[in-house]
């Protein structure tokens, strides 16, 4: 029960840092073009036609994206409101004026007064009874104003607030009162820092020590860190003016970068999140179609009256099916046009000519095995010196559980460029030899009965076919015999011949039957041999051998 509270306590730890990541970067600010100088921009920023009149001193309207409608009041890095596009002007013109003159406001000392008069039919901030900007009824659209005057109010209440909040932070009680709070947050991220790490050690002592746990300990480690100091970052960096300025700048060419489209395909164009999305999509397409036959070959096969195999190759393709059909949907649905990817495709048909030929032909391999099915799942098959029971057929590779239960990964193509036993194919009776050898003068019929009841003693041996006794020859030192019994499980082979050739070892010494041992024996047949005793020291000098054949 401890070490499941604090498994559970570390899991909090890590998602609370990651809320409080979420929470800092959601102000990200949407990026904006940088303006032009509007030195000369007039006071009358009103929905008129185009045929008003703009002044000589303004460059025309610049061409800008025809999505971009409106652009962001920012201020110390403050996320204020939106401001729409007029006939005359664009949004990033009327928003850049606005950010200027309310920073220069902001940082000076003070508070302004901030106004709101109409003029020429329409809404006008004043700042110091100087010209802010006049609020248009595209303003009042994108606002919760119903109308441009109360949109206008709005958002003199909400200059006024961020005005009051600038002079404060700029005050020197503000100033030591953040200070304090840095030391404080910087602390207490060194103390959840080595706090991460005394956890990850615990979790060492309670677990055993595998190299995937060691793995996902090691990432999880980082990631938390990593959102740790992110999030005393972003929380440090919003307390001071300056600091909060350069964050929302840091925040918007991060946004810029992987928004930017940088894959053209067609007519549409791709950013880098975009394309980050569409791995994601793929990712989970792969994990659903795998979770999705999985169930079906738990819930619904597994009842059924089909064999394994014929499980797996359903839900096999099954899983392939779900696969290429999403792919095809996430495409659409993406706006790809399938056919625009020939190209890219006739890529990586080249690829996998040269440089995959092997992956592409253990695939192949694995799709014949699928339909073909010279092996199956539980079959028990022999690879070389490998003998075991088939596991997993996979599109790539074969996974054989040894008799020692050791895992082989054999790739699917060496199933069918070599020589493969497959004791389970149709019939998985099999027949085993075990040769015997007895003592020259043993009587043959004693044998015959001693190997007989050895393996009828057996409840592994099948009694149809029964049994039988082959007398295979004379052999240089014993009579040769060989005891044919049949199996009906391949993989028990091993077991059963260890134990018939312990029942016949002891009906052998029942029977008082001799098993002989490879033995040579020497017969001289004429010959002159003189020996001479050394009576100095009682050895005997062997002087001549002569030795007829």
């Amino acid at each position: 029960m401890i070490k499941l509270s604090r498994q559970t306590l570390a899991n909090v730890i890590l998602a609370l840092g990651t809320v409080l990541l979420i929470w800092g970067t959601g102000a990200m600010a949407q990026p904006d073009e940088s303006p032009r100088s509007l030195s000369d921009i007039g006071n009358d920023f009103s929905d008129t036609p185009p045929e008003v009149v703009i002044p000589e001193t303004l460059s025309p309207r610049p061409t800008f994206d025809p999505e971009t409608e409106s652009a962001r009041v920012i201020v110390d890095g403050i996320y204020l409101f939106e401001m729409a596009d007029t006939a005359q002007f664009p949004a990033e013109e009327r928003a850049a004026l606005m950010n200027d003159k309310l920073q220069q406001a902001a940082e000076s000392p003070g508070l302004e007064r901030i106004e709101v008069v109409m003029r020429n039919g329409l809404p006008t901030l004043l700042i110091d009874g100087t010209h802010l900007i006049t609020v248009t009824k595209s303003d009042a659209s994108l606002g919760t104003g119903v109308n441009p005057r109360d949109q206008a109010e709005r958002w003199a209440e909400q200059i006024r607030q961020v005005l009051r909040q600038a002079n404060q932070e700029r005050s020197d009680t503000f100033l030591r009162r953040a200070i304090l709070q840095v030391i404080l947050v910087v602390s207490l991220a060194c103390g959840l820092h080595w706090g991460i790490h005394r956890l990850s050690l615990y979790f060492c002592g309670v677990y055993p020590d595998t190299r995937l746990l060691e793995a996902w300990r090691g990432l999880i480690v980082w990631l938390s860190r990593i959102i740790l100091w992110s999030v005393t970052i972003f929380y440090v960096s919003d307390l001071f003016p300056t600091t909060r300025q350069w964050s929302y700048r840091l925040r918007q060419i991060i946004t810029n970068s992987i928004t930017a489209p940088i894959l053209p395909l067609d007519a549409n164009t791709y950013s880098l999140v975009d394309i980050l999305i569409l791995i994601a999509f793929l990712l989970g397409l792969v994990v659903g179609a795998n979770r999705l036959s999985q169930l079906l070959r738990v819930r619904v096969l597994a009842v059924s009256r089909l064999n394994r195999s014929a499980q797996d190759a359903i839900a096999t393709a099954i899983k392939y099916t779900l696969m290429v059909m999403g792919t095809v949907v996430i495409f659409n649905l993406w706006g790809l046009d399938i056919s625009s990817l020939t190209i890219l495709a006739g890529a990586l048909s080249v690829g996998i000519g040269f440089g995959l030929q092997d992956i592409a032909k253990n695939l192949g391999s694995g799709l014949v095995l699928l339909f073909e099915r010279p092996i199956q799942v539980g079959d028990f098959v022999e690879v070389g010196d490998s003998m075991g029971t088939v596991e997993r057929i996979g599109s790539r590779s074969t996974l054989i559980r040894t008799l020692d239960r050791v895992s082989i990964i054999v790739p699917n193509s060496r199933f069918l460029e070599s020589e493969v036993i497959n004791w389970s194919h149709d019939n998985p009776v099999s027949r085993l030899r075990l040769p015997v050898g007895v003592a020259y003068g043993s009587n043959l019929e004693d044998v015959k009965e001693a190997l007989l009841e050895a393996a009828q003693d057996h409840p592994q041996v099948l009694r149809i076919p029964p049994p039988r006794i082959l007398f295979s020859g004379f052999g240089d030192s014993s009579l040769d015999f060989q005891l044919l019994v049949w199996c009906g499980d391949p993989s028990q082979q091993q077991i059963l011949r260890s134990d018939l050739y312990f029942g016949i070892h002891e009906q052998l010494k029942r029977r008082a039957i001799e098993i002989p041992f490879p033995q040579r024996d020497l017969h001289l047949r004429s010959g002159t041999f003189f020996m001479q005793q050394d009576t100095s020291n009682g050895t005997i000098n062997h002087e001549s051998y002569n030795h007829e054949s």
